[in-house]
């Protein structure tokens, strides 16, 4: 996986995640990914944020594209087969406790509202605790800027 900082440099995201734990024991790890459709591709953000308590928070991205997603369940599907295949890989290289942000909103008049039993249940049953909107969230607003 290729991920890069706000700077555009190349991150190893196990390296990276590694050596802030060391310097921050106390660190709280986020991972969310946000989806747009631009002109004929849909963008993929995808986000591992790091939280150090109420001082800030820092994040890489990786960022793809592919032919456009029209289908809203498909595309919205995706975003959450993203952060938790990133998330299981994280956690079987360096054993650390994440949660998941999903772009989804527990409001009905929402699309994604639909998504949300299967996603979040599938999250759950990999041990992961779930973000949805209204809730905090750290990953997916950074993956939604960086999609744009």
């Amino acid at each position: 996986m290729i991920f890069k900082d706000i700077k555009g440099n190349r991150i190893d995201p196990l390296l990276h995640t590694s050596s802030l734990l060391k310097i921050h024991p106390q660190l709280k790890i986020y991972i969310g990914s946000d989806s747009q459709n631009l002109g004929k591709k849909t963008v993929y953000c995808t986000v591992i944020a790091y939280r150090f308590g109420n001082k800030g928070v820092h994040y890489i991205f990786n960022k793809k594209s592919q032919l456009l997603i029209t289908d809203i369940w498909n595309r919205l599907w995706h975003e959450a087969e993203l952060s938790l295949d990133t998330a299981v890989w994280l956690n079987q290289k360096l054993k650390v406790k994440i949660e998941i942000d999903m772009d989804y909103n527990y409001d009905e008049t929402h699309k994604s509202f639909k998504l949300i039993s299967a996603a979040k249940g599938w999250a759950n049953s990999l041990g992961y605790k779930v973000n949805i909107k209204p809730q905090v969230q750290v990953a997916t607003r950074a993956a939604d800027y960086n999609c744009k």
